[in-house]
């Protein structure tokens, strides 16, 4: 079967509450986001925004994504690891790849890849200045 690209917001929204479906299901992910998580429906359109951002180019996100990650990661004792990205990467790769193929996803693919990967970093890093 043919899978089209991401080319609407509408697409961001089905990724997004999907991915964030098994998330939140997730035995080592879901106890962390539905932990800080309050407002569900406010933050998958938060996040949504964020991807139709990265993706599309339209200023819609406002936020502090890293002060946010930093601040869950006080908030559980900076034990925040790899694992947890890698994760949250295998549910990002395999909710994309369920749902859709092309240029946009690819480059979805790219960027939670380096999010995750500077994301981590910067934890780490906060944590040596501790």
């Amino acid at each position: 079967m043919n899978k089209n690209d991401i080319s609407s917001r509408e697409d961001l929204e089905l990724l997004v509450n999907t991915f964030y479906g098994k998330v939140r299901r997730h035995a080592m992910l879901g106890p962390i986001f539905n932990t800080v998580i309050n407002d569900w429906p406010e933050h998958l359109s938060k996040l949504a925004d964020f991807w139709e951002t990265n993706l599309f180019f339209v200023q819609k996100f406002k936020g502090n994504p890293m002060k946010a990650h930093l601040e869950v990661d006080e908030q559980f004792d900076h034990s925040i690891s790899q694992e947890h990205f890698g994760n949250w990467l295998q549910l990002w790769f395999e909710t994309m790849d369920e749902l859709f193929e092309g240029e946009k996803a690819t480059l979805a693919k790219e960027r939670a890849r380096n999010i995750a990967h500077i994301t981590f970093m910067r934890l780490f890093e906060a944590r040596q200045t501790r």
